[in-house]
């Protein structure tokens, strides 16, 4: 694809107002690649100082750059094609779409797969080989459900959301329209919910809802758990990476990312705009303010104001945790210091 073509549908996908390029030069590409491996028929990007220096050694025979002259100029003195924006990683993103399509199935029901005759099939709908869709099931339009998938009854799937191998969406779950649900995930299984009794525990039954609105998207081995009444609901356009756990009751706002090995115990409540870190823990009932970081790792017990950024275990806010750490580093220099002081006042 010549560049100026990319730049052409780029444009069209509205993603910056204010594009520029060096028109003069057209290269033929034939993919993408990252700065530091692309090849000189690849279109890259550079975003952040860090990276760039890798505009002197880079092979690539185009980048998206930010709205930087100085940049602009040492591409061109390279000869690289280049087109500037003020989001290149957005556009880049933008720009891997014209050259990968995701595998998309053709619409169809596999002679194996087995599907109750109460459940509601739309139209264009792929089911992959033993899928297994259960009794009152309702599957919205262009639907795809890939092998080896387990819907349980009485769930609802919106239109257009995808569903991969060997996830499983059990009862009482409504997924919206346009969500993925990724392999291995399981999306409404029972609660931790037990009662202590004298005689050891006592299974609290778990009749509630999970609900994912639409534009959710669910990584790999992630669980949202159903609670015991009432909901567990993550709202539109959330994203979850791999082996999330969302215990039993929770609600995650919207356009929230949780990174990986994330864990929210019941009840808490994620307000929109929230980024967790990988391995966070959140306690029972935490309320999580909108716009809210929590850096990885961290343990968050109590609740946070909306618009922070907190570290630590238990978390708090993380520039107080950096001057912290700044002292802890230094405790046994502090330390000997201490018992010098200690042992000069002794002698007086």
């Amino acid at each position: 694809m010549e560049f100026q073509e990319i730049i052409a549908h780029l444009g069209e996908l509205g993603t910056d107002n204010s594009l520029s390029h060096n028109r003069e030069n057209n290269p033929l590409l034939s993919g993408v690649a990252a700065i530091q491996s692309a090849d000189n028929n690849q279109l890259s990007y550079i975003e952040g100082a860090k990276f760039f220096s890798a505009l002197a050694t880079t092979k690539a025979r185009a980048l998206i750059l930010p709205q930087d002259p100085e940049l602009q100029n040492q591409a061109n003195e390279r000869g690289i094609a280049w087109i500037a924006t003020s989001q290149p990683r957005l556009l880049f993103a933008k720009a891997i779409a014209l050259f990968y399509r995701p595998h998309q199935p053709q619409p169809g029901i596999h002679a194996a797969a087995i599907i109750d005759p109460t459940a509601t099939i739309g139209a264009e709908v792929y089911i992959g080989a033993y899928a297994v869709i259960q009794a009152n099931v309702t599957i919205g339009d262009r639907v795809a459900i890939h092998p080896h998938v387990t819907i349980y009854p009485e769930v609802k799937i919106g239109a257009d959301t995808i569903l991969y191998s060997n996830s499983t969406i059990q009862e009482r779950s409504q997924i919206g329209a346009n969500c993925v649900i990724h392999a291995g995930a399981v999306i409404g299984a029972e609660g931790f919910g037990f009662v202590p009794t004298a005689t050891g525990w006592h299974k609290m039954e778990q009749s509630g809802y999970t609900v994912l609105e639409d534009g959710v998207e669910i990584g790999c081995n992630s669980c949202v758990d159903r609670p015991a009444v009432g909901e567990t609901r993550i709202k539109q356009k959330t994203v979850l990476d791999n082996f999330v756990q969302v215990g039993h009751g929770c609600t995650i706002g919207s356009n929230c990312a949780i990174a990986a090995q994330v864990g929210l115990a019941g009840g808490v409540t994620v307000e929109d705009n929230v980024l967790l870190g990988g391995q966070v823990g959140v306690a029972n009932q935490i309320k999580i303010g909108k716009g809210t970081i929590v850096t990885a790792q961290s343990g968050v017990t109590h609740n946070i104001k909306p618009g922070l950024m907190i570290t630590g275990t238990p978390a708090y806010p993380s520039r107080d945790f950096r001057k912290s750490y700044a002292i802890f580093k230094r405790l046994p220099e502090i330390y000997a210091e201490f018992k010098k002081l200690r042992s000069l006042l002794a002698k007086q």
